[in-house]
């Protein structure tokens, strides 16, 4: 079955980096558009940043755009976000998903969440 495996979260300092990775088996990665999405308490779960399959072609939401980085390797079948510059607003559960539709991002698979907390 399809497995989107997070990695990576975990508590940092406003202004610091993370780098969260997504490890894809059981689907012919490189066919499938990869996105980030993140849910923070209370709220609904919102799009961060998409992939198109080759990596030829990237999307951020406003709220990152120019401070997280997305990027894949295909041959490893892997996905990741660079998150620089990190606010406390950025603290949610961010979630790993795989989209056959492209970069219109109508997910198939999603991750279980890795844990992103900022504090000021």
């Amino acid at each position: 079955q399809v497995q989107l495996v997070e990695s990576g979260g975990g508590l940092v300092q406003a202004g610091g980096s993370l780098r969260l990775s997504c490890a894809a088996s059981g689907l012919t990665f490189s066919t499938y558009a990869m996105g980030w999405f993140r849910q923070a308490p209370g709220k609904e779960r919102d799009f961060v940043s998409a992939i198109n399959w080759s990596g030829g072609s990237t999307n951020y939401a406003n709220s990152v755009k120019g401070r997280f980085v997305i990027s894949r390797d295909n041959a490893k079948s892997t996905v990741y976000l660079q998150m620089n510059g990190l606010k406390p607003e950025d603290t949610a559960v961010y979630y790993c998903a795989a989209a056959k539709s492209g970069f219109e991002m109508r997910v198939d698979y999603w991750g279980q969440g890795a844990q992103v907390t900022v504090s000021s």
